[in-house]
């Protein structure tokens, strides 16, 4: 017996076929708005979430699979989601894109005239501070010893001293005869108590030799600087929490090293002074 053939009935009996229909369209218009999102900030988002949630119901939860906005208005939002996004990226997003430039160069300004005040106070600051260490300089007779400058960003005040007066060559070891400078050294500082104060040790760009017992200049360096910040906190009573000291070896070179004289200047001790504006 031939087999009935079953006659197509158009799909009116199965209505999960418009449930799968809608849902498809909705995910259709998922992805179209994910592409069309794909250069938005967060602003923008925040605008189409809202706005699709209160129109669509996109966003809005259900139990049933009827007539709630999750399903049905699928096509509705398919035919008006290229007029909203349109509408969002030309209209409102505009206006949020500028309002959020305006408050950032607001800001921008804000943060730079604090920056101002803050350089303004520093180079006063550093400026005072120059002058009590060098009336100190002169008062304690060590102006032929020491260099004083101020840091271009006003963050310190720096004394500086040639390394031959302070240590024999290739050695970390205080010469007695620098002794008393830096004790009147130390009593400078002593005007500056609960402030930062950092001692660098430089060196040329000579190698020290096999014999040596530092094996670079990075180790010379950071001995000498060492031994400088023990001697003021032992003979000058200086606040260990409040000195440091670090090895610069030949990386930060003031002068020429081609030239003895260059050389003689690069190999030097620094003493800064940090102002209660520069962070130390």
């Amino acid at each position: 017996m031939a087999r009935k053939r079953r006659t197509d009935t158009g799909g009116g009996d199965k209505p999960w076929l418009n449930t799968f229909a809608d849902l498809m369209n909705l995910l259709l218009c998922f992805f179209v708005m994910l592409f069309a999102m794909s250069d938005m900030n967060e602003s923008k988002f925040q605008n189409i979430a809202i706005s699709m949630s209160n129109s669509f119901g996109i966003f809005e939860g259900t139990d049933e699979l009827g007539d709630g906005p999750l399903i049905t208005s699928g096509m509705t939002q398919l035919n008006n989601l290229d007029d909203y996004i349109s509408n969002t990226v030309n209209g409102t997003e505009t206006e949020t894109e500028d309002e959020t430039d305006s408050s950032s160069e607001g800001s921008a300004s804000e943060i730079d005239e604090a920056y101002e005040v803050i350089k303004e106070k520093m180079q006063e600051v550093s400026g005072k501070m120059y002058e009590t260490v060098e009336d100190l300089v002169e008062e304690n007779d060590i102006g032929n010893y020491v260099e004083l400058s101020i840091d271009p960003e006003y963050r310190y005040v720096q004394l500086s001293m040639r390394g031959s007066i302070l240590f024999d060559s290739g050695k970390a070891e205080l010469r007695p005869e620098a002794e008393p400078i830096l004790s009147k050294i130390g009593e400078v500082l002593k005007n500056f108590d609960g402030y930062i104060i950092e001692i660098i040790g430089h060196t040329d760009n000579v190698p020290v030799s096999k014999s040596n017992i530092y094996k670079n200049n990075n180790w010379l360096s950071s001995a000498r600087a060492i031994n400088a910040a023990e001697y003021l906190i032992d003979k000058c009573n200086l606040d260990p929490e409040r000195l440091k000291y670090s090895g610069r070896g030949e990386y930060e070179p003031v002068a020429d090293n081609s030239t003895p004289e260059g050389r003689a200047k690069n190999r030097r001790i620094e003493i800064r002074i940090y102002n209660e504006y520069s962070g130390r």
